[in-house]
């Protein structure tokens, strides 16, 4: 708080009083809306009289212009109250500051404070006129049109007040960055501003420096250039023709900067309406022109002519780029608006079936208590209690058969990889395994054969291997008698075993040929002539084997070359055997096709 003499403390206005301690002890949020309640000091008062003056320096003592002044600054779209609340603080300020007659360190306000508040006026100011022109809903952009208007005639009532300011809204960034706009509105109001500039201080534009005279002109001439719109062909030549009535200079230095301003102004706006103002500015450029002949103008006019020819190269770059820049903004334009309709018709959708949703449960809850109530109007009074337990006990069974449900189906996705590998290790063992028993039955093991193939070098370097083996692992639990008496028992089991296993094939031979025997003789039999008929050659068939014996030996023989003679698809369940070894059961099956009976059958 400022440092005030005691006796003015004393007297201050109890309303300032009470909103600054407000302010002191409220949240930031909370402060734009109680900062608004300073309208209706102000408006209790009557202008210019002392009381008004009075409580504005009061407002000012306690810092409240600059409460109002900081929160220019702030996002108003996330505080209370929002941006109208902002514009009628900037109207708030500028009444505060409009009449206020500081002594006490009096260059601290009119060199920091105000130049500060003008500063963040325009900075709302340039806010305002974003929203503004990215707003979509119509009823938007008349609110933030409203709103810009409200604080631009708060900045003309501030240099309105201090003259001294006109030169620094002039000079402001923010208030060159909204001049220079494409929007036809907001450049109405901000021409309609640099008019009252211009008529409130009319030496201002002499007192800016050139970089900044030269840039507001640059863009006035821009838009007498670039729009067919009169409104605001109106307006610009207004303003020319005020900066011209009132500094002459300036006058000079249009006819000099902008050679061909004439024939714009009476070629493209001679009949728009306003033509009254125009024929007053044309004559002044022709008879300052008349005026100002001379090496010097002549200098000027070739420097003008270049400048033009630049500028009309930059403006006819900048107009062949502005169909892109709309093609662009169309677009976005039009996805934002495609996005928007689709969200609303989303929501509208989630609407209507959460409200079909819940009138169907209530239609379901009224059916199923009209049927409750239909059937116990239908039984008996006796029965209810027994219905109502029945109902009871039905309800419970489906609750719980629901959650029985609900907790399968969940253990069950819980569980669903863990059987899924499960199944993939039973399938990797089920192949593991097979794999291994063709191993073995490609492989059969003979350990009662020679290892076919050992020079007597390999069968000592495997001897001498084998002693090495044993010495470095000798058997402490079986002694060499042992050991020699167990390979003895092992030999001579084994010799059992190769001679029965030979006396088997011989007996089984044996059968077989007695079997194909008998089946010749049947057949013979069966083919034999009659006793009449019987010669001693057919004798000599009966009395001798060797036509059976060669007749088996021929038909071996050509089932032998039939089985060398297979593809080799039918060979593969026979890998494991040598290739010069037929297997029994093929020689079986073809010696059967051909004696079975006596008979060849296929």
């Amino acid at each position: 708080m400022a440092n005030a003499p005691s006796a003015r403390l004393a007297a201050a206005d109890p309303r300032v009083l009470a909103l600054a301690a407000q302010v002191t002890e409220s949240r930031e949020q909370d402060i734009p809306l109680l900062l608004l309640k300073l309208k209706g000091i102000l408006n209790s008062a009557s202008l210019g009289c002392e009381e008004s003056k009075k409580i504005k320096q009061d407002i000012y003592d306690y810092d409240l212009t600059q409460y109002c002044m900081l929160v220019l600054r702030q996002d108003h779209s996330r505080l209370r109250g929002g941006w109208a609340t902002a514009a009628q603080l900037a109207e708030v300020l500028s009444h505060c500051c409009v009449g206020l007659e500081v002594k006490e360190d009096p260059e601290e306000f009119y060199k920091k404070f105000l130049p500060s508040a003008v500063d963040n006026l325009l900075f709302l100011a340039r806010r305002l006129q974003a929203r503004f022109m990215r707003a979509i809903k119509d009823e938007d952009k008349q609110h933030f049109l409203r709103w810009f208007q409200t604080v631009t005639d708060a900045i003309c009532w501030l240099f309105g007040g201090h003259v001294q300011l006109a030169a620094c809204v002039l000079q402001n960034d923010h208030f060159l960055q909204l001049l220079i706009t494409d929007d036809v509105e907001t450049a109405i109001i901000m021409m309609s501003v640099l008019h009252n500039i211009v008529r409130v201080n009319s030496s201002v534009l002499l007192q800016v420096d050139e970089e900044t005279l030269h840039s507001v002109l640059d863009e006035l001439v821009y838009k007498l250039s670039s729009t067919t719109n009169p409104v605001i062909g109106n307006a610009a030549a207004k303003l020319l023709l005020l900066v011209v009535k009132f500094c002459k200079q300036l006058g000079k230095l249009l006819t000099a900067r902008y050679k061909g301003l004439k024939g714009l102004l009476s070629k493209q706006w001679t009949g728009k309406g306003f033509d009254r103002d125009l024929s007053q500015l044309l004559d002044l450029l022709y008879l300052e022109q008349s005026n100002g002949k001379g090496e010097m103008q002549r200098q000027h006019q070739a420097a003008c002519i270049i400048q033009a020819v630049w500028r009309g190269f930059q403006t006819r770059k900048r107009l062949k780029k502005l169909p892109q820049a709309v093609t662009a903004l169309q677009r976005s334009f039009r996805a934002k608006r495609e996005q928007e309709l689709q969200h609303l018709k989303k929501q509208k959708e989630d609407e209507a079936l959460k409200l079909q949703m819940q009138l169907r449960r209530q239609r379901a809850m009224r059916l199923f208590h009209e049927r409750q109530l239909a059937f116990l109007e239908i039984i008996h009074a006796s029965q209810v209690n027994k219905y109502m337990e029945e109902m009871e006990g039905r309800s419970a069974l489906t609750i719980q058969r629901f959650w029985r449900g609900y907790r399968a189906r969940r253990s069950f996705h819980q569980q669903r990889q863990s059987l899924k590998e499960y199944k993939a290790a039973v399938i990797i063992q089920r192949a593991a395994c097979k794999f291994l028993e063709k191993r073995r039955r490609r492989r059969p093991l003979s350990p009662w054969k020679d290892p076919k193939g050992l020079t007597d070098e390999q069968r000592l370097a495997l001897q001498q291997k084998v002693d090495d083996y044993i010495k470095l692992h000798p058997a402490s639990e079986m002694s060499e008698e042992m050991s020699k008496e167990l390979h003895m028992q092992a030999q001579e089991k084994l010799a059992q075993f190769l001679l029965r296993s030979r006396l088997d094939q011989r007996a089984a031979r044996r059968r077989e040929t007695l079997l194909a025997q008998v089946n010749t003789d049947v057949e013979l039999l069966i083919n034999a002539p009659g006793l009449a008929e019987t010669t001693e050659k057919d004798l000599d068939v009966f009395m001798s084997r060797s036509v059976p014996v060669a007749t088996k030996a021929r038909q071996s023989h050509h089932t032998m070359l039939k089985s060398s003679r297979w593809p080799w698809w039918k060979k593969l369940g026979d890998e494991f055997m040598e290739d010069d070894v037929i297997p029994d059961d093929a020689l079986n099956a073809e010696l059967g096709t051909l004696f079975i009976g006596g008979r060849k059958s296929f």
